[in-house]
């Protein structure tokens, strides 16, 4: 066994929120011939647009800056009297642009779908605008027609329907503007809470039109996903000695901790301890108590953290270098994983015969990954933008798999391979062909956006797949792939590093919480022109991977 520390010490040890599918609106954003500055301290070349690492300070002072000066902002892109604006986030690039993110109320109410980012260049002149709704926000009257009680007995009445067994709401109606799919109007937003059917939590917003009480929307306020640990082979984790004991605490990432909920479905749990800090036998076993389940999900939550700083200088998931926590052992037979912003944390089922835990490496960092979209983008838990939500856990997931570079769970283009969740050794989710799983789709139509989610994320899935490697048949990592196109054309891929970049920047700087696909194209060919100018190979290959996915 490795030596004792005082402290924290590295030991070798034996798998969404807000509003609706929609337009985004992006004005006189520039693009750049040459898109690199000089060189660094290492003699790396640095992308010109690409995200800057901000310490949480320098991060809290931009936001406190943006919103001392929300009220000049709000006048200056031509906001109403009656709209006042709220920093969420902060992106800075290295040429010095900022990237502001701004949720927005209207007379004092919360406007749902009218959230928007403002992009100031280094000199501090506004470069153009990237809204969620074009609608310029309004409405005849805020005085409701229907009663709170009446939005409160649809809301439970659409949850029963799902599986929860609550009679009264967990958050009572509340009156927001609702913005995000045409028209504003005054409305009530209702949250339920209790169990789905599976046992996953609920948290169903339900939107009622304060008018007529007609249904507006509704979206799941949790995110799911599925699939020494048993996927990853013997690692190397952060733990901390306390006392007389170690703790599954890693001190390193933002003060990560591993719970086991011990067939429980709420609290925190009990902080994994151990004695001689060997977590796990590399087993699966239905025991509560084993600590291989904490071992993979310790390990996933350790790599999704390590892939964020190295890969974008992102601190954590909300940027401000705080960790997440996670909890294993949830449920009975619980055949899922779920991010709940709530809690921000990561919970995992063990599976059938609670033998087959989903806390494979692409499965943690795909749960991680929606707190990211969640404290970004935010897009809509629902429709197209719930797609998009979806491919960007599964497109971060696997950049998480192939950053680990683990020789036991090799980086690879399928989600979830390691879980058996199919019970014949089949993947969950294929990223070159994603019709292969038998419900998602490969291409997009009109009726993509009526599909689950998860299905729904087939076309974004594939367009990464196509940017990434290209069209055809060749054999990464050895797994064999062939990747059609729509249109039958022949795809050069630019490389994941590069695609991931562009995902990465169109994900922070440019989506709202309604893109749909469509906006998607926009706003990663908005990235690739930033990151490297608007004739280069990586743009004109964003534009063609979207064509070749029929998204045009």
């Amino acid at each position: 066994m490795t030596p004792r520390y005082a402290r924290h010490k590295r030991t070798t040890l034996a798998v969404a929120t807000a509003v609706a599918a929609g337009a985004l609106l992006s004005t006189g954003l520039t693009t750049s011939a040459s898109a690199q500055t000089p060189a660094d301290s290492a003699g790396h070349a640095t992308l010109a647009a690409a995200p800057t690492a901000l310490s949480a300070a320098a991060r809290t002072s931009l936001l406190q800056q943006a919103q001392t000066g929300a009220a000049d902002t709000a006048r200056e892109i031509g906001l109403g009297a009656k709209e006042k604006l709220v920093a969420k986030d902060v992106v800075k690039d290295a040429d010095g642009t900022v990237h502001t993110r701004y949720e927005r109320t209207y007379a004092g109410l919360p406007v749902l779908g009218g959230d928007l980012i403002v992009h100031t260049a280094r000199s501090g002149k506004a470069e153009g605008v990237t809204k969620a709704t074009r609608a310029a926000i309004k409405v005849a009257s805020l005085t409701p027609k229907v009663a709170p009680a009446k939005a409160e007995k649809q809301a439970l009445t659409l949850a029963q329907d799902a599986g929860s067994a609550k009679t009264s709401a967990d958050q009572a109606p509340r009156k927001v503007i609702w913005a995000a799919n045409g028209t504003p109007a005054l409305a009530y937003e209702t949250v339920v809470g209790g169990l789905q059917d599976d046992g996953t939590p609920n948290q169903l917003h339900v939107i009622t039109d304060a008018a007529t009480g007609k249904k507006l929307y509704e979206f799941q306020g949790i995110e799911t996903g599925t699939g020494k640990t048993l996927y990853s082979g013997t690692v190397t984790l952060s733990t901390y000695w306390s006392g007389s004991t170690y703790q599954l605490y890693d001190t390193t990432r933002g003060g990560h901790k591993t719970y086991n909920l011990a067939g429980r479905t709420s609290g925190t749990g009990t902080l994994f301890t151990d004695a001689d800090d060997v977590w796990g036998t590399g087993t699966a076993s239905s025991s509560i108590a084993d600590q291989t389940a904490a071992a993979d999900a310790a390990y996933g939550a350790q790599e999704t953290w390590d892939f964020y700083k190295n890969t974008f200088g992102r601190n954590g998931i909300k940027n401000n270098g705080v960790g997440a926590y996670s909890r294993v052992h949830y449920g009975n037979n619980y055949v899922n994983a779920f991010w709940d912003d709530s809690c921000f944390c990561m919970t995992y089922g063990d599976g059938s015969g609670n033998v087959h835990p989903l806390t494979s490496l692409d499965v943690a960092g795909h749960e991680m990954s929606h707190g990211v979209t969640s404290n970004t983008a935010g897009l809509n838990y629902s429709g197209e933008s719930g797609g998009l939500n979806e491919a960007t856990s599964d497109i971060f997931g696997t950049g998480v798999e192939f950053y680990a570079n683990n020789s036991v769970d090799k980086g690879d283009y399928l989600i979830g391979e390691k879980i058996n969740i199919n019970g014949d050794g089949t993947p969950l989710r294929y990223m070159d062909k994603p019709s292969k799983d038998g419900g998602s789709a490969d291409y997009w139509s009109s009726s993509v956006g009526s599909k689950d989610v998860h299905y729904s994320s087939g076309v974004a899935n594939h367009f990464f797949y196509l940017l990434s490697e290209g069209s055809g048949a060749k054999t990464i990592n050895g797994v064999s792939y062939n990747s059609p196109t729509y249109n039958g054309s022949t795809v050069t891929g630019i490389g994941r590093a590069k695609a991931l970049q562009i995902w990465y920047k169109a994900l922070t700087t440019y989506m709202t919480s309604t893109t749909n696909y469509k906006a998607a194209r926009t706003a990663t060919l908005n990235a690739a022109s930033a990151l490297y100018g608007s004739t280069s190979t990586e743009y004109k290959t964003v534009a063609a991977a979207w064509s070749a996915v029929n998204v045009n």
